[in-house]
């Protein structure tokens, strides 16, 4: 006898408690063209910042012996240049202002656990929103200074406590821990904004 399994019979089965509602918010994509992100979980990472934060990485199609991958580096990644997102534009997540500025000049070899605390720049949003983007360089903006959405003010770089060329990206409100959705409708770039 064949039985049929539907999906009321398995939530009927199931009974799952309604998860707490975590805080999110909407900014605009880290870079102009394709990268991937993977996130950190509740409890990973405790620290506002770290917490429900996200690792973002260059990517690009790469072929390798006739197939065709999606990769952040090329040849052995063993050095910042052979990672597609070494220097690349880091783009400001909303309209927003600078809260916090930290430069942090050592410059880690790929592969290499480096020593806290990163380069970052914290950006404040006028609902209070404060997002944090780590791992960076040649940051051209200052603590008070204005960005609006998808202006370039700073690029990826390897330093802190990382491996490799990244982004580290967290979010939070109030001393809560938000997750970062993309704006993947935004335009790439200040003057393709969509208002």
């Amino acid at each position: 006898m064949i039985r049929r399994i539907t999906v009321a019979a398995i939530a009927a089965a199931v009974s799952l408690a309604p998860a707490a509602e975590t805080g999110q918010v909407l900014a605009h994509p880290p870079v102009d063209g394709s990268y991937q992100c993977s996130e950190h979980p509740e409890g990973q990472l405790p620290a506002l910042g770290d917490a429900l934060g996200t690792d973002c990485i260059v990517t690009e199609l790469v072929e390798v012996e006739g197939r065709t991958w999606s990769r952040a580096w090329r040849g052995e990644g063993l050095e910042n240049e052979d990672w597609f997102g070494w220097r690349e534009s880091v783009l400001a997540p909303c309209d927003c202002e600078v809260a916090r500025v930290n430069v942090n000049p050592v410059v880690n070899q790929p592969g290499i656990l480096g020593e806290p605390p990163a380069s970052f720049v914290v950006f404040r949003a006028p609902d209070g929103t404060h997002l944090l983007y780590a791992h960076v360089r040649e940051v051209e903006v200052e603590a008070g200074d204005r960005v609006r959405r998808g202006e370039p003010f700073a690029r990826i770089g390897n330093n802190g406590f990382g491996r490799s060329p990244h982004l580290h990206i967290g979010a939070w409100r109030d001393g809560e821990p938000l997750q970062i959705r993309w704006d993947l409708r935004a335009g790439n770039g200040p003057d393709q904004r969509d208002d």
